[in-house]
């Protein structure tokens, strides 16, 4: 084999097109290549690879696994949008502390 002498220079599309034509690389290398000679992705609409694979057993726990997070994440959401109603309560009941009054009052007579 002839060793090769000089220096070449690939391009985005280069590496963008090889990356295309591809299937041996892991996801990590393919973003590590991308990421180091600024080569997009093919194209935005073009669906995301499967984590799974082929495998139906492995699709079906991340797709449980995708439920509960959703669930939580629905649950959480819900308890933001209800948390100022249920701490304005809480506030009024600070307010009508008589010890926390006084300090407050003598705080603004010190200005």
């Amino acid at each position: 084999m002839e060793r090769k002498v000089g220096s070449s220079t690939v391009t985005a599309k280069e590496v963008k097109a090889a990356l295309e034509k591809t299937r041996t690389l892991s996801a990590e290398e393919e973003k590590v290549l991308r990421m180091r000679h600024g080569a997009g992705a093919s194209s935005t609409q073009a669906p995301l690879p499967r984590a799974a694979g082929d495998n139906a057993e492995l699709a079906d726990e991340l797709l449980v696994i995708e439920m509960q997070l959703m669930k939580a994440m629905r649950a959480r959401a819900a308890a933001k949008t209800q948390a100022p109603k249920a701490a304005a309560p809480q506030a009024r009941e600070t307010a009508a502390n008589p010890t926390k009054d006084k300090i407050v009052r003598a705080l603004r007579k010190k200005k």
